[in-house]
């Protein structure tokens, strides 16, 4: 039977939650593992492993959000489609994506490959890390069409309101790829080789387990992989909404890195107490996060429904639960905020440091959740432009402020600064989206 959920009719709020709760509980789940895999490798291949690995990592990562970034475009326009009723506009959506994230993945896979050396040259990683990190790049690049074939088919399945069926699959992706990483790195002795093994052939499980799955539960995505073909007018707006995403997503890391530069000048216990600190930060937002994902679903399939009012509500409905989300947070941080740097270390300096940051921004976390919501709601009515403003707002914001406040107040600089890039992005995305209120595309308008 199909776990397809039509959010164009029936309670709203119940919608949103059981959207929403599948992903928290897989991105916990991820999180916990990584540390896990962190730990493995660097117990049992060494130092130089873990280092080749984290600076592969940071490739990796823009290459996985530029791929989510045009999934969630897709998605997008999936769900107008389903809200719309329109499954052969649908399927066809489906096969221009996979035709194009194959093509894609075949590009890195041709050019990535060959050019690690120059890649690494780039990012000027030392020559003794250089061997590793080539080998498990390379290895990453082979596995590239994995990756996108999950994302594509989570994506499609997230469109159709089915947001548990990828989450199960990641769940197991995950746990196979940390039993590979004890057989292939400790047993076996394979070292980089044999963690990057361990992600590829997980990732392929997980990408299997999908089309698998779609084939016999869910013939509403179901496509002949013999006569994929690229529409040109839905692959041009699929990379209109999903490059838009794409650069979104990629922006915040490379903020990020120059924030990071700021911190670590401070000397190795402020750079402690931020990596731990964010650490805490990433499970606290995860709820935010998940509940502006379940937003842009809703909006999408009812905005592809005509449905202007219920979107509205939607919206009203998925803006408190970010607002309450955001209000146990803060309550958590600042009630344990001593308990859960003491997680990391015992070194006092670094929880006092940590401690500090959180007495600036603990009350605060709210405002996260606000912009990730107003942000879902943007993304599930096609503005993908105003997404993409909104973080590079809150970026530049946040970067500069940063820069201007690290010198004098230290790490909990960098908490205030993020204050202030948040504020800088409701500043105007709330006055537009009060202009945009009531406004809905129809289908029709999809083909314009």
């Amino acid at each position: 039977m199909s776990t397809a959920r039509d959010m164009t009719g029936g309670d709203i709020l119940r919608h949103l939650v059981r959207f929403s709760v599948p992903l928290m509980l897989g991105n916990l789940f991820q999180l916990s593992y990584n540390m896990v895999d962190t730990v493995v490798i660097g117990r049992f291949a060494g130092s130089t492993a873990l280092a080749a690995v984290g600076t592969c990592d940071q490739v990796m990562n823009l290459l996985i959000l530029g791929v989510s970034g045009v999934c969630i475009g897709a998605s997008v326009l999936m769900g107008n489609f389903y809200g719309a009723g329109d499954e052969k506009k649908l399927r066809r959506e489906l096969e221009t994506t996979l035709a194009l994230g194959l093509l894609f993945a075949l590009a890195v896979m041709a050019v990535g490959i060959p050019s690690t050396g120059a890649i690494f040259a780039l990012m000027r990683v030392r020559p003794q890390m250089l061997g590793e990190a080539s080998v498990y790049l390379r290895v990453i690049f082979a596995g590239m069409p994995f990756t996108c074939l999950y994302n594509i088919y989570a994506a499609a399945l997230r469109s159709i309101g089915d947001s548990g069926t990828p989450v199960r699959f990641l769940v197991i992706s995950c746990a196979l790829n940390g039993a590979l990483d004890v057989i292939l790195v400790v047993g076996a002795g394979l070292g980089v080789l044999g963690a990057a093994l361990a992600t590829v052939i997980a990732q392929a499980v997980s990408s299997a387990l999908c089309i698998l799955y779609v084939n016999r539960r869910v013939p509403l995505l179901r496509v002949g992989w013999w006569g994929l073909r690229i529409d040109r007018a839905l692959a041009g707006r699929t990379l209109s909404y999903g490059g838009m995403t794409a650069l979104q997503q990629c922006s915040q890391p490379i903020g990020n890195l120059v924030i990071q530069g700021s911190v670590n000048a401070l000397g190795v216990s402020a750079a402690a107490a931020f990596s731990a600190v964010r650490k805490i930060e990433d499970i606290g937002l995860l709820p935010g996060r998940s509940i502006a994902t379940a937003i842009t679903a809703f909006i999408a399939q009812n905005r592809g429904a005509g449905k202007g009012e219920r979107v509205e509500r939607g919206f009203r409905r998925g803006m408190s639960l970010e607002f309450a989300a955001g209000a146990a947070v803060c309550l958590a941080v600042l009630v344990l905020r001593r308990p859960l740097m003491t997680l990391f270390t015992r070194d006092g300096d670094i929880v006092e440091k940590g401690v500090r940051y959180f007495d600036v921004i603990g009350f605060c976390y709210w405002l996260p959740c606000i912009t990730n919501g107003m942000q879902g709601y943007f993304r599930g009515m096609g503005r993908m432009t105003v997404t993409l403003f909104g973080t590079l707002s809150q970026i530049s914001v946040r970067v500069l402020a940063t820069l201007l406040l690290v010198p004098a107040m230290d790490i909990p600089g960098v908490g205030l600064a993020c204050v202030l890039g948040w504020c800088a992005m409701l500043s105007w995305e709330v006055p537009l989206r009060r202009r945009l209120a009531g406004e809905v595309w129809s289908v029709d308008r999809l083909d314009d």
